[in-house]
């Protein structure tokens, strides 16, 4: 059994008590529930910003403990003002030490789309994404049959919620491709091996069809990568630990932003204001 069939074996047993314990109809009246949900589609392709989707975790089954210290208001803020897209929470507790409470604080001090990061395999986790302030949210193709990928991701559009779908290979974007979807991810790491190639970005970008945002994961840690990313089609760059390792995370998210931008202005792909 590889860590992504853990996660998702305990997930089950998650949804099962969580859904016993907290019912859809008490979810619905949070005052998140009826909220205008903000595009992440339309902030990753803002020219004034930089395409990036800041990720607050504190730890992975790959690296153990990331940042056990830092705060999600003053993070999420940081990295707001540094210039990225949109923010991307982690709510898994097991596996990710993240909470929904993350996500609600995210929400409470920024104005901006959030990914709600989670294992998700179930109508009531998009409920309960839709109670806690997400505005999208990720459905991972090697957790999920075609089938049941397509059902969810209809079932979020119909909460008016935005879904990223996140691949790692050929195969799996090809069956699971659907018209449901807003943004698709290529996670450049395995979540069988963990290891991290971008060549899993380069190989499947041109496989990508044009209607979605491309959106390029894991594994990113310098801005020139963006650059080289950006001329072969990807808009959109989701990163996480790079910024997270530091025990200051915003302050590493905007010295990073900063050199993008000056990278991007020497390439000319943005203009001098």
């Amino acid at each position: 059994m590889n860590i992504l069939d853990k996660i998702i074996a305990h997930k089950k047993q998650e949804v099962a008590e969580k859904s016993s314990l907290v019912p859809v109809k008490l979810l619905e009246k949070s005052i998140f529930f009826d909220s205008p949900v903000v595009s992440m589609k339309d902030y990753i392709n803002d020219p004034e910003k930089t395409g990036i989707i800041a990720e607050f975790k504190r730890k992975s089954p790959s690296k153990g403990i990331i940042n056990a210290n830092a705060q999600v208001e003053a993070t999420s803020i940081g990295y707001m003002q540094a210039g990225a897209s949109a923010l991307s929470i982690l709510t898994d507790q097991d596996f990710f030490g993240g909470k929904n409470e993350d996500l609600i604080t995210s929400r409470k001090f920024n104005f901006c789309p959030i990914l709600r990061k989670d294992f998700i395999i179930d109508e009531y986790q998009i409920i309960e994404a839709k109670s806690i302030g997400a505005d999208c949210i990720l459905l991972i193709a090697a957790a999920l049959e075609p089938a049941r990928l397509e059902e969810l991701a209809l079932f979020a559009k119909g909460l008016g919620l935005e879904v990223l779908m996140e691949v790692h290979d050929a195969e799996e974007l090809q069956a699971a491709l659907n018209d449901s979807l807003d943004l698709v991810g290529v996670n450049n790491r395995s979540l069988k091996t963990f290891e991290v190639s971008l060549q899993t970005s380069y190989d499947l970008v041109d496989q990508i069809p044009s209607q979605f945002v491309k959106v390029s994961e894991s594994g990113i840690s310098q801005p020139q990568t963006l650059i080289e990313l950006k001329k072969i089609g990807f808009e959109g760059f989701l990163i996480g630990e790079n910024f997270m390792k530091s025990s200051r995370p915003h302050q590493a998210a905007y010295n990073f932003m900063k050199e993008f931008r000056e990278l991007m202005l020497q390439e000319g792909m943005i203009q001098e204001k």
